[in-house]
């Protein structure tokens, strides 16, 4: 445990989290483009990182939402574009009052360049269902969006009308020009994966349809930290593969 790993994490391990999402998904995923993290709040860190270059450039974020969005979007130096979440559909997404919000930003000059959800939702606690995700994937598409998808309460549903639906299993779904051109990053992590593992700091980022030179600048700003934490890793692959 006492040693480095590779910057994105051990392979071995990054390999049981690819076998991990295609048992989920039936989609193949490439270890080389998953990154462990400590914890998936570090994951997140990066990409909103890589993808805010001053203040005109804007993350939409649901409200309510979790204060990870808006502090690290303060800290690197981004713009909030908030949208509201609609509580008398279940806290649904108003997916054409999102459009109209990024139409009027960019009429403003603001760069809207990625969107955030949270499926399954804190603190709302609502699942998105399949037409839901759809919708919001060909948005991404129209609008030149990178998909931020926080699905850490995964496994944290309690009721049978409405499963958890993965982003990357629509992609593959609706195929076409959205599962070859949507970005796509997802986190998962021990934390909520498990029993509520938070101390263990565990965590990943699968990067989906992002150009190589993109990863490529991802591994570098991983490599600033060395190496994720090996008990965190160790974790997560626990949470991926756990005996059986």
């Amino acid at each position: 445990l006492g040693a480095y790993t590779d910057s994105r994490g051990a392979l071995g391990i990054r390999k049981e989290v690819a076998e991990y999402i295609e048992r989920r998904d039936g989609v193949p995923a490439n270890p080389d483009n998953i990154y462990l993290t400590d914890g998936a709040s570090v994951a997140v860190r990066y990409v909103l990182n890589a993808a805010i270059r001053d203040e005109n450039d804007a993350i939409l974020v649901p409200i309510p939402q979790y204060p990870l969005y808006s502090a690290s979007i303060q800290l690197y130096g981004g713009t909030l574009l908030p949208y509201y979440l609609k509580e008398e559909k279940g806290w649904g997404m108003d997916i054409e009052g999102i459009r109209k919000s990024i139409h009027e930003s960019r009429a403003n000059g603001t760069n809207v360049r990625a969107i955030v959800f949270i499926n399954p939702g804190n603190p709302t606690g609502q699942c998105m269902t399949s037409d839901d995700l759809k919708d919001l994937v060909k948005l991404a598409y129209e609008e030149g969006l990178v998909l931020l998808a926080d699905e850490v309460y995964q496994p944290n549903v309690y009721q049978t009308e409405k499963p958890f639906i993965s982003a990357k299993k629509i992609l593959s779904e609706l195929g076409g020009p959205y599962s070859d051109n949507v970005e796509l990053a997802s986190f998962h992590t021990v934390s909520k994966g498990v029993l509520g593992e938070c101390g263990l700091r565990g965590g990943y980022v699968e990067f989906v349809n992002f150009h190589p030179d993109t990863i490529d600048q991802m591994y570098k700003a991983a490599s600033i930290n060395l190496s994720p934490n090996t008990t965190g890793q160790l974790s997560m692959s626990l949470m991926a593969n756990p005996p059986k």
